[in-house]
């Protein structure tokens, strides 16, 4: 038997007691720090341990008509360079010169914009920089540096003007000792790192988000960046466009980097380091393309390293548009043109550029606009400078900014103004001569005359006939008959020297008339009328709307806005957000008798007419009409070309310009490609062909 000592029972109570008291503290602590002050303290660890992160949203993928994907997305990795991640006693400079030694070691370029050379002797490069770098130089040296007024505005700021204040070296030597780079650097080290030094500090002045040190590197560099442990460097995924075509390019358009100025616009919507469409439909349908950013908050350790990722918001990607254009369509217009210009070149005449667009018929979609020369999208940065002084111009796009006379393809519509005006019947002959006198000239005056092509005459025609020979003469007689006032509101109702509503914009062009001459101070005068009748004088107009002339003209009257947009569809495919077909802008009343007969002249020009031999390898029964536009007398004419087909059921209508292509029957085979492109044999065996009847 074991036998207790006096007093041991009175310890363990006391113990028990106080072990009591401390577990009854320690559960009140939990109790007030969980439950009591749960939301606080969870706050406060929140807010030390974690940082907030911009979660780009991938832009939205544009297709053609039938689902082919034309411009998407390429996920990447990028670089951001933040001095908030280095630690107290990190020099800034070092770090970011470690960097740019491992980006050299790499060959990976990194993102400098200092409107500066980058070897001595230095030199401005202000007058090359684009608006935005021009605007955020010209506050760093306001803001920071103090060389340059605040009164100065950005777009005055130029090489000459920045040189008569500083010397470019002076301004290195000044931005060196402002930065705190070592003396002992070289030059080429201390103008790298000023270089990434501007840009951290013009963020600061402009309140843009982290400085992106360099885009689109390679897993490789990215695991040598974390395994070498270099602080202050960042690691963030991004998007960059990726081209599955090489066509389009005039009309897909690019992106870019916001500037200051679309920022101010919409500084609710943009951040300041922004990507977004700068021109073609990029810059056009940017509020359906542009996805909505989300958040995330990073957990990171004492040495920085990320433990966590929380996302707040997460990000939509921006929608799907599908364009009008049929891909396969697109990219054989451009072939045509590249082959008829490469064999037109021969000459030795290798200036020469070229426009085409392809309109379906009733409802203005345009399904292919070509322009030549063209240029790629996805070398477009590296390639800007040169081809940005290349003289044949291929940032041009020629099928929406480029004006030309229209010659005689102007001619169907003075015959549909006459018929319908009633100046002239589907009967009324009309002896060409070869040479059209005015009439009713003042006596004791020089009669004003004009030769027809054909100098011998073609003998008496009526307006069918006039339409296949491509009669000046007969077109004199109705432009007399009509007078300007007519002839104009014919032609504007057919969108002629009218912008034709496309989304990526274009010229309105010019259509001959008193209220032109008068805005160039000139006077209008009766043969100025005659003139213009032929698609001469001071008309100008582009291919697109040559062609949107021809499909109104062969629809009946019904004139579309041309436009691009198809539909719209949420990223994911699960909402319509845009689909409709327009309405005619408005409506010229064609009589049918009077259609037929313009159609048919422009038909007969195909089957036995001039242009028959061409159209002898069409698959599809079609109407035509050329044109040859005067320049000068020492400079070869311009060819211009415009048909439409099916033609007893038109579905598209095609306007071609080849510059200095002489005759506009020298773009007939150009024509007949684009045609037989878009006629597939099974469409033809079922839509066109009737019984008894071969394929050609």
């Amino acid at each position: 038997m074991i036998e207790t000592q006096p007093g041991s029972d009175r310890r363990l109570y006391v113990l028990g007691g106080f072990l009591l008291c401390v577990l009854i503290a320690y559960v009140c602590v939990m109790y007030n720090t969980q439950i009591n002050r749960g939301d606080y303290y969870r706050e406060q660890s929140i807010r030390t341990i974690t940082s907030t992160e911009t979660v780009e949203a991938s832009r939205g993928i544009l297709t053609d008509r039938n689902g082919q994907v034309l411009v998407s997305n390429r996920q990447t990795y990028a670089l951001t360079f933040d001095v908030s991640l280095l630690n107290d006693g990190d020099d800034e400079n070092a770090a970011i010169l470690r960097l740019i030694q491992l980006c050299r070691k790499r060959g990976v370029a990194w993102n400098d914009n200092l409107p500066m050379t980058r070897t001595a002797p230095y030199a401005y490069a202000v007058d090359a920089a684009g608006t935005v770098q021009r605007d955020r130089f010209s506050k760093f040296l306001q803001t920071s540096m103090k060389i340059l007024s605040t009164n100065v505005k950005y777009e005055n700021v130029t090489d000459t003007l920045l040189s008569s204040i500083i010397s470019p070296d002076d301004l290195t030597a000044q931005m060196r000792t402002f930065f705190k780079i070592p003396d002992d650097w070289s030059d080429a080290d201390a103008r790298a790192v000023i270089g990434v030094r501007y840009e951290l500090e013009v963020r600061k002045i402009v309140n843009t988000m982290a400085y992106v040190f360099a885009e689109d590197v390679d897993t490789e560099l990215i695991s040598l960046v974390k395994d070498g442990n270099y602080r202050g460097a960042k690691v963030s995924t991004s998007s960059v466009r990726e081209y599955d075509t090489t066509s389009a390019a005039h009309v897909l358009g690019t992106v870019g980097r916001i500037n200051e100025q679309e920022l101010a616009a919409n500084p609710s919507v943009y951040n300041g380091e922004d990507w977004i469409g700068k021109s073609g439909v990029e810059l056009s349908f940017e509020n359906y393309l542009r996805g909505t950013d989300g958040k995330r908050l990073i957990s990171s350790n004492s040495e920085g390293k990320i433990t966590s990722e929380i996302y707040t918001t997460e990000p939509k990607p921006g929608n799907t548009v599908a364009l009008t254009l049929d891909l396969d369509l697109q990219e054989a217009t451009e072939q045509a043109l590249a082959k008829t210009i490469t064999n037109m070149n021969k000459d030795g005449n290798t200036t020469r550029g070229a426009g085409a667009a392809v309109i379906e018929v009733g409802t203005g979609e345009v399904l292919a606009l070509a322009s030549y020369p063209t240029f790629s999208l996805a070398t477009y940065n590296q390639d800007y400078a040169k081809l940005s002084t290349d003289p044949s111009n291929p940032y041009n796009n020629r099928a929406t900014m480029g004006l030309y006379a229209p010659g005689s393809t102007f001619k169907p519509c003075t015959a549909v103004a006459a018929l319908e005006s009633g100046v002239v019947t589907l009967t009324e002959s009309i002896r060409c001569t070869g040479r059209w006198y005015y009439p009713d000239m003042v006596a004791g005056t020089e009669p004003f005359s004009a030769w027809c092509w054909k100098h011998s005459g073609h003998g008496p025609l009526n307006i069918t006939q006039a339409i296949t020979n491509s009669c000046n003469y007969f077109f004199y007689t109705m432009g007399y008959r009509l007078g300007i006032d007519r002839l104009d509101e014919y032609a504007s109702g057919f969108g002629l020297g009218s912008k034709t509503g496309i989304e990526i914009g274009d010229y309105a062009g010019i259509l001959a008339g008193p209220e032109h001459s008068e805005s160039v101070g000139q006077t209008w005068y009766g043969g100025n009328t005659v003139m213009a009748a032929i698609g001469q004088s001071d008309n100008l107009f582009t291919p697109l709307q040559l062609a949107n002339y021809i499909a109104t003209l062969v629809d009946g009257g019904d004139h579309y806005a041309a436009h691009l947009l198809k539909s719209v569809k949420s990223y994911d495919n699960s909402s319509i957000i845009y689909t409709g077909v327009p309405d005619p802008l408005n409506r010229i009343d064609i009589k049918p008798e009077n259609l037929a007969a313009v159609k048919n002249g422009m038909h007969e020009l195909t089957t036995t007419g001039s242009l028959a031999s061409y159209f002898r390898s069409c698959v599809v029964d079609t109407g035509a009409k050329t044109g040859t536009a005067q320049i000068t007398k020492d400079t070869k004419n311009n060819g211009v070309f415009v048909c439409f087909a099916p033609f007893d059921n038109p579905e598209i209508a095609v306007a071609i310009v080849i510059e200095k292509g002489g005759s506009g029957a020298a773009l007939a085979s150009t024509a007949v490609e684009i045609l037989n492109a878009y006629f597939t044999k099974e469409e033809i065996g079922t839509v066109i062909l009737g019984e008894d009847q071969l394929l050609p």
